[in-house]
């Protein structure tokens, strides 16, 4: 299989490496951080103008039709920098929920803003009681002539504070964790009956917790089949998996990055630490795990447009599980070699370390993908 990036990639790859380096020093992510929505509207604009929120849609609705790799390049770059804008939740999460689901009108009206920078989505599934099991569903949609009425709650819905549309499972038919019977809606944000709180995570993005009481919705507010979003679902999460992946490591380049060059510049006993052969063993172990996740992040990349759902959802679980390890070994071990510095508010490398623990249990953490994979086995 060829990995090598075409012109086009590296060019991608080249732009957004440039405009972050621009615009996201980490005093400047400091100030990101501190604007009322934890992220930078200016920045979001140009990231439209250089074509990233039209990447992976369609050229008819204002995109670029991009794939799993140029999502891999621009989500590793974004880790690098630790960006705090809501491209994972606007793009790729509520973006592959309208390229897999929505009819020609939805898909007309809405990606075409969301590549031009004037609509923010959110996805919408989660549930307190679910914790990773997707199909537990409680929020129930039931029809009201027409069209329908939403009611339930949502639970860590990343950026969901910002979002002008929300894309929100509810079950129309069937049991808790019936695989069918679940139904996608569009939702306005501020439609009546509909509730968030915001807060922030650990790692200082943004999430919000929704109510949905009695949201009243049109019949044109379904996206998708009635009844059947469960594999529309099992692709958004699919997605979301692929690109945190590259996410982690764009954040374990630059970790690695960093205690190296502490290693090199930290004088003890009147020479530099990184002299220490244990030190420098351990330097090595980071780089080695490093790549392993580089491998993994590549082959979620590739896999994602796989066609066999069990193909896909074994390779994305490995991947889960291989990126989680190898995240939580570097960020352990760059905190370590940074002393006691590692893990203060002034210094990145923490922030660092709490992104990654944050992608870790996001979409299922390493112990539930472990699980999962070795239930396939047995079975």
């Amino acid at each position: 299989m060829d990995f090598d990036l075409t012109e086009e990639q590296r060019l991608l790859r080249d732009s957004v490496d440039r405009l972050l380096a621009d615009n996201y020093t980490f005093e400047k992510r400091r100030g990101y951080l501190a604007e009322a929505e934890g992220w930078s509207r200016s920045l979001w604009s140009q990231y439209a103008e250089l074509g990233l929120l039209g990447l992976p849609f369609a050229e008819q609705h204002g995109g670029f039709g991009g794939g799993g790799v140029e999502t891999m390049l621009v989500m590793e770059a974004f880790g690098r920098t630790l960006a705090l804008e809501p491209y994972l939740a606007t793009i790729v999460l509520a973006g592959t929920a309208l390229r897999l689901a929505g009819n020609d009108a939805q898909q007309s009206a809405l990606l075409s803003q969301i590549a031009a920078g004037e609509k923010l989505l959110a996805f919408a599934h989660g549930e307190r009681q679910a914790r990773d099991d997707l199909p537990d569903v409680l929020t129930k949609a039931t029809r009201k002539g027409e069209g329908w009425v939403i009611d339930g709650a949502k639970s860590v819905v990343l950026h969901g504070d910002s979002a002008d549309t929300l894309i929100v499972s509810a079950r129309t038919s069937g049991e808790r964790n019936d695989t069918g019977g679940i139904t996608l809606f569009l939702v306005d944000g501020n439609a009546n009956g509909v509730a968030r709180r915001s807060y922030t995570l650990r790692d200082g993005t943004r999430a919000a917790e929704i109510t949905l009481s009695g949201v009243e919705l049109a019949a044109d507010a379904v996206l998708g089949e009635v009844g059947g979003a469960f594999p529309v679902i099992e692709r958004v999460v699919e997605a979301g998996i692929a690109a945190m992946a590259a996410e982690a490591v764009g954040a374990m380049e630059t970790m690695q990055a960093m205690t190296l060059e502490y290693l090199k510049t930290r004088q003890q006993f009147g020479q530099p630490i990184g002299r220490n052969q244990a030190l420098q063993h351990r330097a090595t172990e980071m780089f080695v795990a490093l790549e392993q996740g580089r491998s993994l992040a590549m082959l979620a990349a590739m896999t994602i447009d796989e066609p066999d759902p069990a193909e896909r959802a074994r390779n994305l679980s490995m991947v889960k599980a291989g990126i989680g390890q190898a995240a939580r070994f570097v960020s352990q071990n760059a905190v370590q070699l940074h002393g006691g510095i590692g893990m203060t508010e002034e210094y990145a490398v923490g922030h660092y370390f709490r992104r990654v623990m944050v992608i870790e249990h996001t979409f299922g953490d390493t112990a539930h993908h472990l699980s999962r994979l070795a239930r396939e086995t047995a079975s």
